[in-house]
């Protein structure tokens, strides 16, 4: 089954301070994901690009229709992935995803796509169109990001509030199953991505209590963070 989901994104960069209050707000008012625990839950993705990076350089030129393309996991032991087309049209984001076993995830980390000639029923037409694209723009693994999520939601509107902390990533391996990856941090530890998610309009209870915080309004992903920390250091 693919799963697809269309709606309007908000990212903001909270300090620590200012993320502590914010989420003892929030989660007065919104249930917490079932996956939080006291740290929230992990995530960890691999992020494909072209050979010459056209998917971060569209994202450093602000090209208004873009993609990308990952592989994310939720732990090193997990017996699969999901395989995720990301696409920004205006102010909304189309996201597809599709689940894929553990031993197909890995060849695809190597760059192998043919699994994906595989998938059928009703997964077959996204399956399919991952692999001519990945194949004819030569998408190669590029990144790994991986942080703790802290997640609330609301299901009118399809809300979904999340705090994204200690953010780090690596190149140097794109073992998306490695429990010991080398990884470095994207951003300061002080600060934490605030993303806010929701279809149509978001709840005016909701929106009072980000108008009262103290954030500023961003606009690059961590993808991007993580590649511009990349091409920094090989200058």
């Amino acid at each position: 089954m693919i799963n697809q989901v269309l709606r309007k994104e908000k990212k903001f960069l909270l300090h620590q301070q200012e993320f502590f209050r914010l989420k003892h707000q929030i989660a007065q008012i919104l249930p917490g994901d079932a996956h939080n625990g006291p740290l929230g839950y992990p995530i960890r993705s691999l992020y494909f690009d072209t050979i010459y990076d056209k998917d971060y350089f569209e994202k450093l030129d602000g090209v208004e229709l873009r993609r990308k393309i990952r592989l994310r996991c939720y732990s090193t032991d997990s017996e699969f992935a999901m395989l995720e087309i990301k696409q920004k049209q205006g102010d909304m984001q189309l996201k597809r995803s599709l689940r894929v076993e553990r031993g197909d995830a890995i060849r695809l980390t190597r760059g192998d796509y043919s699994p994906l000639l595989r998938y059928s029923g009703d997964r077959a037409d996204f399956a399919s169109e991952c692999y001519a694209l990945m194949k004819t723009a030569c998408y190669l693994p590029k990144t790994i990001v991986e942080y703790q999520r802290m997640a609330y939601i609301a299901k009118e509107n399809r809300i979904r509030i999340t705090f994204d902390q200690n953010i780090i990533s690596t190149e140097s391996s794109m073992d998306l199953f490695s429990p010991s990856l080398l990884m470095n941090p994207v951003m300061d530890k002080d600060y934490v991505v605030l993303e806010v998610k929701y279809n149509h309009f978001l709840l005016g209870y909701i929106q009072q209590i980000l108008n009262e915080a103290d954030r500023s309004e961003i606009s690059v992903s961590k993808f991007y963070l993580a590649r511009q920390n990349a091409y920094r250091t090989h200058l």
